[in-house]
């Protein structure tokens, strides 16, 4: 696929793997790197062919987060005689930063966060937006912008205090502490712990084999089901699933995925339409 500045992205078997590749920086998030992420997973998106997105890095730490170059730029620079035009074009420049990030959460496919090291700061932001977080045994995750004087604003908040207990998200925010993988697992911020960067990697792949192996209907479907009920009542979330199948059940996956198993072989079955966005 298209060379990206701050990440490899390949596809292969129907899975998608982006690999943040600034090792030496601490793959910390650069000014490109906000543009391109939301590029490369919408286009994934919306061509369909990938059936789980993962996403993992190169060397020590999975990301510091965002770079201090991006706080440099155009609309979120001080002006002391305009504060008020200046804070307007800077709720932009952060609607656009969160945008970065839901990209994830609208994916039609899962996306498996891998791992390792420090997750700091916009990392952080980054992974509660993917479907699974997967650890290494020295992982970490650390809201950071408190310790920095600031209050997390791409995407921590309205999504971390949905995956773990209230009080602990607090604490992680207040204290800007540092979470082990451990504490990760044990609050189900992570699914899994693994003891090193390679087994962490081989079984978050094996994870999305067996995502991939699935209908690409059901499973975006799922993807879609699970994200609307966290949003909405239990009566609405119910009425929502009974209009999806009226309209999108497919008995021919139903039917392959039965036959496939009775005949000790590998189910066939159609791939997600491309899309294209906005139109």
């Amino acid at each position: 696929m298209t060379d990206f500045a701050c990440f490899s992205l390949s596809v292969d078997d129907h899975i998608a793997h982006l690999r943040l590749n600034r090792p030496e920086k601490a793959n910390s998030m650069v000014p490109a790197f906000w543009l391109e992420f939301p590029q490369a997973i919408d286009r994934l998106s919306a061509e369909g062919d990938a059936r789980v997105i993962v996403i993992s890095s190169e060397g020590k730490h999975f990301s510091a987060g965002m770079d201090i170059s991006v706080f440099m730029q155009g609309s979120l620079d001080a002006d002391a005689a305009n504060p008020q035009i200046s804070a307007e074009a800077f709720r932009h420049k952060v609607h656009a930063l969160q945008e970065s990030f839901s990209a994830l959460e609208r994916a039609r496919q899962p996306v498996l966060a891998a791992c390792q090291g420090g997750v700091i700061g916009g990392a952080v932001d980054m992974v509660t937006a993917a479907d699974c977080r997967y650890a290494t045994e020295d992982a970490f995750f650390c809201v950071q912008e408190t310790a920095i004087g600031m209050t997390a604003d791409v995407g921590t908040f309205p999504r971390l205090a949905k995956l773990v207990p209230e009080g602990w998200a607090r604490q992680m925010c207040y204290t800007a502490e540092r979470l082990t993988a451990a504490k990760a697992k044990e609050i189900g911020l992570v699914n899994e712990v693994f003891p090193d960067a390679t087994a962490l990697l081989d079984g978050v792949m094996e994870i999305a084999r067996n995502i991939a192996a699935h209908s690409p209907l059901a499973v975006t479907g799922c993807k879609r089901m699970i994200t609307y009920a966290r949003d909405h009542s239990t009566t609405d979330a119910l009425d929502y699933i009974g209009v999806w199948n009226a309209g999108m059940l497919r008995p021919e996956d139903i039917r392959e995925a039965y036959v496939a198993k009775s005949e000790g072989r590998a189910p066939a079955f159609a791939p997600l339409k491309p899309i294209t966005p906005g139109v």
